[in-house]
């Protein structure tokens, strides 16, 4: 498996990330083979949030063997220090661990949010104190906000970002170049989330009902996700996470093991398929 220099702090990321929402509601022994069978792949970043359900619980026992060799990401959607730190903690101790190798201001989408983040008594308050202690290393945020992403970058200097690049949100509806510019031009790692989403789940889809985990459509076809996550790997990422489905995440595995860059050709014919599909977000969101 490729690695790619996540910003300048020394580590190399699996372009591919294990998405803790794959292990949700999984009993702990079939927890223990899908991270055993991403670890044999080469993956060694993991990220997880406390949002989602029991994926914490099965996480952290699954990776425990492992802890040392990877780069475990984490997340809180806690807009205040206090309720930062209570989310910190509980994740620390559920993912049987003494440290985040990264943790995450979780889906900032608003001004609101950055404000209350970056205020008196904000989560980044608890960060910082965090990052003194030794018990987060690296500090981040995600967003599936062009202008809450921007903001957050304006206020200071995160070591990554975790956004949608996505083939068509990015050629079609404008969503993300203007978030990877910025980002580039201050040093910020860029990790990717739905490299491999078509869109909004159309009204009555009976495929719906296939991926439960997934709140759009994913491209399940061989040939639609290996056009998809190639170009979010084409573009200058450290790496990309899959959906959070164990049958798409080893689909991607493949396909990353072959990865190549888009070439000119290829780039023309995704561009083209990207004006045919609808947006799962717009500039304006």
């Amino acid at each position: 498996m490729e690695k790619r220099a996540y910003g300048s702090t020394g580590w190399e990321l699996s372009v591919l990330g294990f998405g803790g929402i794959i292990v949700t509601d999984v009993d702990p022994a079939e927890a223990d083979r899908y991270v055993g069978e991403a670890i044999d792949r080469g993956i060694n970043y993991f990220d997880v949030a406390p949002s989602y359900g029991n994926a914490e619980e099965r996480l952290g026992p699954a990776l425990h063997p492992y802890r040392d060799g990877v780069f475990l990401a984490c997340k809180t959607g806690r807009r205040d220090a206090a309720g930062a730190r209570e989310e910190l903690e509980r994740s620390l101790r559920r993912m049987q661990t003494g440290h985040f190798d990264l943790y995450q201001l979780h889906a900032i989408t608003s001004d609101e949010d950055v404000q209350r983040a970056f205020g008196p008594g904000g989560a980044m308050e608890t960060f910082l104190k965090a990052r003194e202690e030794g018990k987060v290393r690296h500090l981040g945020f995600s967003a599936h906000s062009v202008h809450a992403a921007l903001a957050a970058l304006d206020q200071f200097s995160f070591d990554s970002i975790l956004f949608p690049f996505n083939y068509v949100t990015y050629e079609h509806a404008g969503f993300g170049p203007q978030v990877m510019e910025a980002a580039q031009a201050k040093g910020v790692a860029r990790l990717a989330l739905k490299g491999m989403a078509r869109g909004p789940w159309r009204e009555g889809d009976p495929h719906r009902a296939e991926y439960p985990k997934a709140w759009y459509e994913p491209l399940a076809d061989r040939a639609e996700a290996e056009m998809a996550l190639r170009y979010a790997l084409s573009l200058p990422i450290t790496a990309a996470i899959p959906p959070g489905d164990i049958r798409l995440f080893r689909l991607a595995l493949d396909i990353a093991d072959a990865f190549t860059p888009l070439s000119a050709t290829e780039l023309a014919a995704v561009r083209a398929q990207a004006q045919a599909e609808q947006p799962l977000f717009a500039q304006a969101a």
